[in-house]
């Protein structure tokens, strides 16, 4: 009767054995199919949602527009997630604080051969029109580009992904945009201080100093047409939408920027030499009316002489060589 029991218990021990393994093998793998094929998109993104089940294609499957509830997107897919809200791309020569992370700049040549170190900001929106973004996501998801610290990521791997997209895609277009606008410019006319070290003819003119901002604003204008038409050129589609590049700074060559300063010192210097002669001549015309005054009123130079005398003075011969000053 023992021997029965042990073998009826061990084909039921070794029956749990496989439906464990089994529940290990298969149970989980579903479940986290299944809970792993539900996705949601904050406010600030939008997601493109390719299928990738194991008989699955690769095409896109769906658009999760931003700010989504949690939506079915089916097993295995893969999501690409892009922002939904207005980005920038930054360059500056301030370490740190450009896209790219280091010192940056682009160095454009004006009209008359200065070369001037461009700083400014461009601002943009991902087109978030569902037919454009799955032509983005076909396009440049699917592909990786090297960032700044030289590693690859797609587009859409957070912050790095867009960064290096943008310095790989988007800043040739930006540089060139900035070179074909500026050049057309001569430096006085987008640097003031400029016109103080310009070779001219005319010494007076050359350090006349002219206002810019009216050209600046030509400079960011015909930026702003050109990168739109330039980037969907480049791009493929109309994929960036409200281009807006604001020129904050531009920089003159050290050797430039130098001769500046000193002619600048120069003026000041010439400017308080000339404050100085014009306060000697007045003085000197102040003077000539008060004696002119005195000529005509004795009376008035002798009351204004004792005014002048120190005080506790009680005794006072004017006139006389030998008189004295005797005081309290």
């Amino acid at each position: 009767m023992a021997e029965r029991t042990s073998r009826i218990r061990a084909p039921r021990r070794g029956t749990a054995i496989v439906l464990a393994v089994l529940l290990v093998v298969v149970g989980i793998p579903v479940l986290s199919a299944l809970f792993g094929g539900f996705e949601r998109t904050g406010g600030g993104e939008v997601a493109v949602v390719r299928n990738g089940g194991f008989f699955d294609n690769n095409r896109i499957r769906q658009i999760i527009d931003p700010g989504s509830s949690r939506t079915w997107i089916g097993f295995y897919s893969k999501v690409h997630k892009y922002p939904a809200q207005q980005r920038f791309y930054t360059i500056t020569s301030q370490k740190g604080r450009s896209t790219g992370g280091g010192v940056d700049a682009v160095t454009v040549p004006s009209s008359d051969g200065v070369n001037m170190g461009i700083e400014g900001t461009l601002y943009f929106t991902l087109n978030l029109d569902h037919a454009a973004l799955r032509a983005f996501d076909d396009k440049y998801g699917t592909r990786k580009f090297r960032g700044p610290d030289g590693g690859s990521y797609n587009v859409w791997e957070g912050d790095e992904g867009w960064t290096a997209f943008l310095d790989q895609i988007m800043r040739p277009v930006i540089d060139n945009a900035l070179r074909s606008q500026v050049n057309g410019f001569r430096c006085a006319q987008l640097v003031s201080s400029c016109a103080l070290v310009q070779n001219t003819s005319n010494p007076a003119q050359g350090a006349q100093a002219q206002s810019n901002n009216a050209n600046i604003a030509k400079v960011q204008q015909a930026i702003n047409a050109s990168l739109a038409t330039d980037l969907e050129s480049t791009l493929g589609g109309r994929f960036i939408m409200n281009l807006h590049f604001n020129l904050v700074k531009i920089n003159l060559p050290q050797r430039v920027q130098e001769a500046v300063d000193r002619a600048q010192a120069a003026f000041a210097q010439v400017s308080e030499a000339q404050a100085k002669v014009a306060a000697a001549r007045a003085e000197a015309a102040a003077n000539k009316a008060r004696q002119d005054g005195y000529n005509k009123c004795p009376t008035c130079a002798k009351i204004e002489e004792l005014k002048a005398l120190p005080q506790g003075i009680t005794v006072y011969a004017p006139g006389n060589p030998g008189g004295a000053l005797l005081r309290d």
